[in-house]
């Protein structure tokens, strides 16, 4: 464990917890969402800022949850093409585990053109194990209008993700870092270094009292999507220009090229 992330686990610990359960009413399916891009070392300290302002969710013992997620697309990456051509209406199918506890869902988020997103999903056996789920291909076909079979695993990331929850419980915070990609396609591996991707998902715009605080550390808000830049990372054969801007930021946060990470 680096230096860093000690420093975030130490800071971690120190926060009160809070349950699933105890969340349950702030699931925010429908919700709007603000991303932010960062480094560990501003993750460290907005997490200082916040210890009293803030639960972190603790499960099974945890406060830092790891996450495994596969992303489908057709052959000519459909869904990719969509958030690349900046559509305001796009949409997103992936099998999402969480690795602590093994409980695997098919999720589909839609993004509508006032930028509220909803997410539907199904419980499944296992990341590989999918298909012949009962209600699958009808959530698939229902909320994107394409075919469960006509799809194909693209890109898998791996990540640990913290979530905060505010003390009025009124907003999740999501914090994703040691992210590594692995392209199905291409066969490439990519990790990001000090990558930090915050993410705010409220129920409307409702006051927020992080935004202050991410301003004060000069972490502002930007539109970041894991499966595109993890495809983009892996596979330089795909159309990306609308993405290098993005791509030339997370060096900068780096310092450095990108390392080759299995995963």
């Amino acid at each position: 464990m680096s230096e860093l992330d000690s420093k975030i686990q130490e800071l971690l610990d120190s926060m009160n917890p809070i349950t699933l359960e105890q969340m349950s009413d702030i699931r925010l399916m429908n919700r709007l969402d603000t991303k932010y891009v960062a480094s560990k070392e501003q993750l460290v300290q907005l997490l200082a800022l916040v210890q009293d302002k803030y639960y972190v969710q603790e499960t099974l013992d945890n406060r830092i949850i790891p996450y495994l997620t596969t992303y489908y697309d057709t052959n000519d990456h459909y869904m990719y093409m969509m958030h690349h051509n900046k559509r305001a209406r796009r949409m997103k199918v992936r099998v999402r585990t969480y690795v602590a506890s093994g409980d695997t869902f098919l999720e589909v988020k839609n993004k509508n053109n006032h930028a509220r997103t909803k997410k539907k999903r199904i419980s499944v056996p296992s990341q590989d194990d999918f298909r012949g789920t009962e209600g699958a291909s009808e959530l698939v076909q229902r909320k994107t209008g394409l075919k469960l079979d006509s799809l194909s695993a693209v890109v898998r990331n791996k990540f640990d993700r913290v979530t905060l929850v505010n003390m009025g419980k009124t907003e999740r915070l999501t914090i994703d870092f040691n992210i590594a990609f692995h392209n199905f396609e291409t066969t490439n591996n990519h990790g990001t270094g000090q990558l930090v991707i915050i993410e705010l998902k409220r129920d409307g715009n409702v006051f927020s009292p992080i935004t202050n605080l991410l301003r004060d550390i000069h972490i502002h808000p930007t539109g970041f999507s894991k499966c595109c830049i993890g495809m983009a990372l892996t596979d330089p054969g795909l159309k990306q220009n609308n993405f290098k801007a993005k791509l030339r930021n997370l060096e900068k946060i780096n310092g450095e090229h990108f390392i080759d990470h299995e995963i």
